[in-house]
């Protein structure tokens, strides 16, 4: 390679745009671009990938202001200093950055990411609980069984009786998502009550008694009178899980009355309240834990405490210790669940970021690149005999010193020491020195 041809291919640019609420970060090369996207509304300022990033590119911004209602970015970046690891977009917990990549590449790198999920089990209907419960609009449910339209149409002036026991109805929606006679109500959920209905209503309109809803519900909850017409479908749906939007917050697992829900979430840990502090929290008048919080976790109870947790919910990704302004919690990591680190030569710098989670310490790269001077050998130390020197030698030479002074301060001579050849300064000396020795002399 010609030596013109290996600076083209060490040429690196760097960019950035916005998009919205999008910060759009481009490592460009004559072969290929990197692209971190960066959503700063998607970002809740936990701080993660600030702690573990290895060339302290990233800040963290005001957390407490932007908690409580101040629009700007949780996390700023030195676009000079990012290196375009991926380390921030592979352990972002809410998925606010992301990694893509453009161009010709060597063969693909595997880093470590989070090993977490939510899966559904084989003890799935599907039913529709766990889509409202979601506080993230995660979890899409598509029902495949026929509509009651389909295998028994609507048959006017039947009659009939339908009654619905409370007792066992478990607002599952089946009946709701097969018949139109049916409709759930839905009210605000809450940490302690994730329930997202609370009434089942059946506009008897609508309703030709055709028993189906009584056959399919799988809690045996509808008694219908009437004449049975067609056969009732099996359940049967696809339920799936946005992983971009998830935060493993288990809201869906709590509300699953069928214990169908499999989690694994990306860190274990715990969450506790600082008893000392608690008393300084105001919840009504900052809120910042309640806005930040990816898991929904934080409530204000009926009577007692000014504020508490469902500790069950939390991801312990240490938000909240960020917006608070009064350290009323505290969250401790003991385990960060992720893929196999790969043998290579990042391998350490990647354990260091899976470490600092835990520890709250990152070992950072030395990026110095400063050479390693050999140093000298220390000599010994060697005691030198100094010569006799006759004081009478120095007295005359202090004499002639103080003589010659008071020449030095001359302008043109100190120029004539600069310029001239010794010849002209030696005269200039003597014609000096017999001028002040005339003015010595009495007269």
């Amino acid at each position: 390679m010609t030596e013109e041809g290996r600076e083209d291919s060490l040429c690196v640019e760097k960019d950035m745009d916005m998009d919205g609420s999008h910060f759009i970060y481009r490592q460009i090369s004559n072969k290929s671009v990197k692209f971190l996207d960066y959503d700063y509304k998607r970002c809740v300022g936990c701080g993660i990938c600030v702690g573990l990033c290895p060339t302290k590119a990233l800040e963290l911004g005001p957390m407490q202001e932007i908690s409580t209602g101040l629009d700007a970015p949780p996390v700023m970046m030195d676009l000079e200093k990012c290196t375009f690891c991926s380390m921030c977009a592979n352990f972002c917990p809410v998925h606010a950055f992301k990694m893509t990549e453009e161009g010709d590449f060597p063969k693909e790198e595997e880093f470590p990411a989070y090993d977490s999920y939510v899966r559904m089990n084989e003890k799935c209907l599907p039913c529709a609980i766990c889509k409202a419960a979601c506080p993230e609009d995660a979890i899409e449910v598509e029902f495949t069984f026929p509509k009651k339209e389909e295998i028994a149409p609507f048959r006017e002036d039947s009659e009939g009786e339908i009654e619905i026991d409370t007792e066992k109805c478990n607002f599952c929606g089946l009946c709701a998502e097969f018949c139109d006679a049916f409709l759930l109500v839905e009210k605000e959920a809450t940490p302690t009550d994730p329930q997202p209905f609370e009434m089942l209503l059946v506009d008897e309109d609508k309703c030709d008694y055709c028993v189906l809803c009584q056959d399919l519900c799988p809690e045996d909850a509808i008694r219908v009178t009437g004449e049975k017409r067609g056969e009732v479908p099996e359940i049967e749906g696809i339920v799936t899980v946005d992983d971009e939007k998830c935060t493993r917050c288990t809201w869906c697992q709590v509300v699953c009355p069928y214990d169908a829900v499999d989690i694994k979430k990306q860190f274990e840990g715990e969450l506790s309240l600082i008893e000392t502090n608690v008393d300084k929290c105001d919840p009504q008048g900052c809120h910042g834990c309640f806005n930040v919080c990816p898991s929904h976790l934080w409530y204000v109870p009926d009577e007692g405490a000014k504020i508490a947790i469902k500790e069950d919910y939390c991801t312990y990704c240490g938000a909240c210790v960020n917006a608070c302004p009064k350290d009323v919690m505290k969250v401790s990591r003991t385990k960060v669940n992720h893929t196999e680190i790969p043998d290579s030569p990042w391998a350490q710098q990647w354990k260091d970021a899976v470490d600092s989670m835990i520890t709250g310490k990152r070992r950072h790269p030395d990026t110095s690149r400063a050479l390693e001077v050999e140093k000298e050998e220390k000599k010994e130390h060697e005691e030198v005999e100094l010569p006799e020197v006759d004081g009478s030698l120095l007295r005359m030479a202090k004499k002639r010193l103080e003589k010659a002074k008071p020449l030095l301060d001359n302008v043109r001579l100190r120029k004539m020491l600069e310029n001239e050849n010794s010849n002209d300064i030696r005269k200039e000396f003597r014609k000096k020195m017999d001028t002040n020795k005339e003015t010595e002399e009495p007269e």
